[in-house]
């Protein structure tokens, strides 16, 4: 489980691009959806879904200090054991994040098939990493980890043991850390749209709504791309 964990730690980056594929099929052969996906108010819960997993992941980092595994994919980080705030709700806040911006993605497409696939795929790969991850917390902090671990839940959430932690507002690391996390999210929602409309209305069409989404999000990644490059404007 160990070796499985680090391996799959290193290549987490790479789990969009399967998904992406592996949608394919069951949008090509399963065409009795569960929401539809032409209804904006469809479209905007599921977005929602996936956006309350980006807020979360925003909560940690301004709870988070720095020297603590984020988006290294080298090897495990932890110059501290964060045990306050969100950490001391759940252990592993960031995958629950994930989660749920994936969950609202799994949602749009559609296919109770898709969805019953693709939650026990996030679990079974995410399981590894986080008994990876876990294992090197408790060797490098021991008794501490252990502690913590005994009372905070590994991926649902539970407010009984909640202890508060100091932060300060910082939009600038905010939008440093998670602007790839955004733009990502949208094209794949417009990405599913187009899928949808090819495989099942046998349409090569992307819904307004979607297409006005994908301009606003490039513009919107290049301008923060240029700033992150050629500036230090957003540097905390």
């Amino acid at each position: 489980m160990i070796k499985k964990g680090t391996w799959l730690f290193r290549y987490r980056s790479y789990v969009p691009l399967f998904m992406f594929i592996a949608v394919i099929p069951f949008l090509l052969f399963d065409t009795e959806d569960f929401g539809s996906f032409q209804r904006w108010e469809w479209g905007l819960t599921c977005l929602l879904i996936s956006l309350l997993g980006l807020l979360l992941r925003v909560i940690v980092i301004l709870q988070t200090p720095e020297g603590t595994s984020g988006r290294n994919v080298h090897q495990q980080e932890a110059s501290t054991i964060n045990t306050k705030g969100i950490y001391s709700v759940v252990r592993h806040p960031l995958y629950l994040g994930n989660f749920l911006m994936w969950l609202g993605l799994i949602l749009y497409a559609g296919s109770i098939e898709f969805l019953i696939f693709a939650v026990l795929f996030f679990w079974i790969y995410y399981e590894r990493i986080m008994f990876a991850e876990e294992e090197f917390l408790r060797s490098k902090f021991g008794e501490q980890f252990e502690a913590w671990a005994e009372h905070t839940p590994a991926f649902f959430p539970s407010f009984k043991h909640y202890v508060p932690a100091s932060f300060r507002f910082n939009w600038k690391r905010i939008i440093h850390r998670e602007y790839h996390g955004l733009a990502a999210l949208m094209v794949s929602f417009a990405y599913l749209n187009f899928l949808k409309n090819l495989l099942q209305l046998r349409q090569v069409y992307l819904d307004t709504e979607w297409k006005w989404a994908v301009v606003i999000t490039i513009v919107f990644y290049i301008f923060i791309r240029f700033l992150v490059k050629k500036t230090n404007f957003l540097k905390s």
